[in-house]
């Protein structure tokens, strides 16, 4: 098997929770020596959240397969001391904490850079490192309220609605700090400098809520929550329910799309309606939820099966692990008896291999620190003062 592409890139993650975990998941499945760093007391606590199994929740083992764990007490200074030794041949940090506490640790990126010039330290935070928000609590749902994002999510008249996909977390918070992280390492290799990325979650939002702002350039204001052209204002794009209380994701946008739709339901007549609004859009999505209405989800998925016009079934989790397209695409795996995801980039002469399972807490410690270039002596010194 080829090397991975990231391999030989060393990456020391102070991240907790979910964004900074799912973003070196994908740093380690792409091949990065990923060494989770936690405190001695909790750790990271997605290890107790939603099912604890031997000290380590199946949310914690989703997200940190193909890494390495050290406990390490950042809070004394025998502890800064081993992490600076880390830091010295890391080519990547990654921290979570609110701004101003790595810099309180004594570990921030001025500290580190001045012993690693090269170093890429990435922060991911709520608001990021400045403005008045900066030092504000804050969770996925706060963060894309404040990036006009949440406003646009629900049905038309309706409140805002919350979606189970976290996308502040998953969006600026995992793959955003990837695109700078990679940026920096590349330019890193040619300058010899790596750089500061300073990620806030609510700009990783705010910055790709194209439409809503879209909305606003064309009418002067943002498209109320479920009138617009892609959030169910027309009857061409939305979802629509089956007599088994299942839905269907209608995605006709395109006039031939359209067409193909009404002729496949039989209801021709439907045609001149695909981006109406008013009495006739409302008309259209009427005549359509009835036609859909008739039949079960099985029935249409069948039927829809063999024609080209972008209606789908609205699957669940359990369901999309059996599709047959995500399937063969490999992006449902089991790692350590867990269902999993595999990593969601297909790369030439690239396998995942068989993942390693999340770590235990501390598992690696005196492996990392080998490395690093400590003695046994030292080591057993560092764990009897409870430094690891």
């Amino acid at each position: 098997m080829n090397p991975k592409p990231l391999s030989g890139i060393r990456v020391l993650d102070l991240t907790r929770l979910l964004p900074g975990p799912m973003a070196t998941l994908h740093l380690a499945d792409m091949g990065a020596d990923i060494t989770k760093i936690e405190d001695t007391a909790a750790g990271d606590y997605a290890r107790s959240l939603w099912s604890p199994v031997d000290d380590s929740s199946r949310f914690f083992r989703m997200l940190n397969r193909n890494k390495r764990a050290l406990k390490l007490d950042l809070k004394r200074p025998t502890g800064v001391e081993v992490f600076f030794r880390l830091a010295r041949d890391a080519d990547v940090v990654v921290e979570s904490f609110r701004p101003g506490v790595v810099d309180k640790l004594g570990i921030g990126y001025e500290k580190v850079a001045a012993i690693n010039p090269r170093i890429v330290y990435c922060s991911i935070s709520g608001y990021g490192q400045t403005g008045p928000y900066a030092h504000r609590a804050g969770h996925d749902i706060n963060y894309v309220g404040y990036a006009g994002v949440l406003d646009q999510i629900g049905q038309a008249g309706g409140p805002p609605a919350i979606p189970n996909y976290q996308i502040a977390d998953l969006l600026g918070g995992a793959l955003v700090p990837l695109v700078g992280i990679l940026v920096s390492l590349i330019d890193a290799r040619k300058s010899g400098r790596g750089r500061y990325v300073d990620v806030s979650m609510t700009d990783g939002v705010f910055a790709h809520a194209i439409f809503p702002l879209l909305g606003l350039l064309l009418q002067g204001r943002t498209p109320p929550r479920g009138a617009d052209v892609l959030t169910g204002g027309v009857p061409c794009y939305g979802v629509y329910p089956t007599a088994d209380e299942r839905y269907l994701a209608v995605g006709a946008l395109e006039e031939k799309f359209w067409s193909t739709l009404c002729d496949t339901v039989g209801r021709p007549d439907l045609k001149p309606h695909r981006l109406a609004r008013g009495e006739n859009g409302e008309f259209a999505r009427r005549e359509l939820s009835a036609v859909f209405r008739a039949h079960t989800l099985a029935h249409w998925t069948k039927v829809f099966a063999e024609v080209d016009c972008c209606v789908t079934p609205v699957l669940t989790i359990e369901e999309s692990r059996q599709d047959p397209q995500l399937r063969a695409r490999g992006m449902a795996i089991e790692v350590d008896g867990l269902p999993q995801f595999a990593p969601p980039f297909q790369l030439s002469d690239f396998e995942l291999g068989t993942p390693r399972p999340a770590p235990q807490p501390g598992a690696d410690s005196e492996t990392v620190l080998r490395e690093a270039g400590y003695t046994i002596d030292e080591i057993a010194a560092l764990r009897a003062q409870a430094i690891i």
